[in-house]
């Protein structure tokens, strides 16, 4: 609850690592163990802080395991207030989502990780490990400085959903920023002289959306998503928009049918601009500026980590249950590194909105599942 309470937008994670530092600190952790890396001198916006990483000898030579959740939240998350409420913990302001995405996570490694501190637990070599900036293109993890890992070769992630959720893949995102320009007059005095960016916008969307390129979409035995998030434009009705940005996605499991959905998406625009003209015959322009946010990946169904993690959770009385996301995670960029990674969850509930949740008792059981994947030994 304290972490959910901290401010800690992508980007602007500096109070949740100082809060997590402070922690590992007062529970003995040596300074030389704490590090703060730069990855945040890489991502795409400025950030405060780099991922943190605690990395810990071994008490017993084993296999580095690492443990990680992230520390950013979306930013409808910002001045949560949580309360418990019967089993559930909650945000008292009804306008804020909770946090739980992914602060549950980063409480649930903390435990295991202030547990094994204070009772001097045996355990394998360990790394803890925070990535920032998830929330906004995985980058904290896309851009970590892997050598402060330590090499592990069994690694945990945890995420949305229960704990017995057992994540073994996920699906691939193409972002894109679209600029379209066209050519401003006056709406009442001379609109035929004016080409409306909005107009070309519309047409672009209304085509997508016809032709079953926008939301779920199926072709065949493809499958994939795509979503059109972000609009911006125009500043007065009796203007004739000049400039509108846009921000979409693209996701599939699919590399190739992910390419044609991103296809899709740039020739609805490129054709809407063709379509709108001035009464002179101008017509506007559209950019297109993208890139691969994450690759979708598939764990091998014999991958330690995975049989590892459903080992723990039969022991603890829960049925594992092995499930593919359609969103992206860590552990896609985890995996790109050479570090297969299974995720896990912690009771979060309707991540993203205002009616989100966090399951206490499930809570609970993904601290007991992350101390015993910290410190069993085999």
């Amino acid at each position: 609850m304290q972490l959910m309470s901290l401010p800690g937008l992508s980007g602007r994670e500096g109070p949740v690592a100082q809060f997590i530092m402070d922690q590992l600190r007062q529970a003995g952790a040596p300074e030389s163990a704490i590090v703060l890396d730069d990855a945040h001198q890489r991502t795409p916006i400025a950030g405060e802080v780099g991922n943190l990483i605690l990395q810990l000898s071994g008490t017993f030579p084993a296999p580095r395991r690492l443990l990680m959740a992230h520390m950013d939240t979306v930013p409808i998350c910002l001045g949560a207030k949580p309360i418990l409420d019967g089993d559930f913990v909650r945000s008292a302001d009804s306008n804020t989502g909770l946090g739980a995405d992914d602060r549950a996570g980063a409480a649930a490694i903390l435990c295991a990780a202030l547990a094994i501190l204070r009772n001097n637990l045996p355990h394998p070599p360990l790394t803890f490990f925070w990535p920032i900036q998830e929330e906004i293109g995985l980058y904290g993890a896309r851009h970590a400085d892997i050598k402060l890992l330590g090499q592990p070769k069994l690694a945990f992630n945890w995420d949305g959903g229960t704990p017995e959720k057992i994540t073994v893949g996920a699906t691939g995102g193409y972002r894109m920023q679209i600029d379209i320009e066209g050519l401003a007059s006056h709406a009442g005095v001379a609109p035929e002289l004016g080409v409306s960016a909005i107009a070309i916008a519309g047409l672009a969307i209304g085509r997508l959306h016809q032709q079953g390129w926008h939301g779920q979409i199926v072709k065949g035995k493809s499958r994939g998503t795509s979503n059109i998030g972000f609009i911006h434009g125009g500043a007065a009705t009796n203007v004739v928009t000049d400039r509108v940005q846009l921000k979409a996605e693209a996701r599939s499991h699919d590399p190739k049918f992910r390419r044609q959905i991103v296809e899709a998406i740039e020739h609805a625009f490129h054709d809407a601009a063709k379509q709108v003209r001035s009464a002179q015959g101008i017509r506007g322009k559209v950019a297109i500026d993208g890139q691969l946010d994450y690759e979708s990946f598939r764990l091998n169904d014999d991958e330690a980590c995975i049989t590892v993690a459903e080992s723990v959770l039969r022991d603890i009385g829960l049925t594992p249950v092995r499930t593919i996301s359609n969103g992206g995670l860590d552990a896609n960029w985890m995996h790109v590194h050479g570090i297969p990674t299974v995720t896990l969850g912690c009771g979060q509930m309707n991540a993203h909105t205002t009616s989100e949740r966090l399951d206490i008792a499930a809570f609970h059981t993904a601290c007991r599942v992350a101390l015993q994947l910290a410190t069993r030994a085999e």
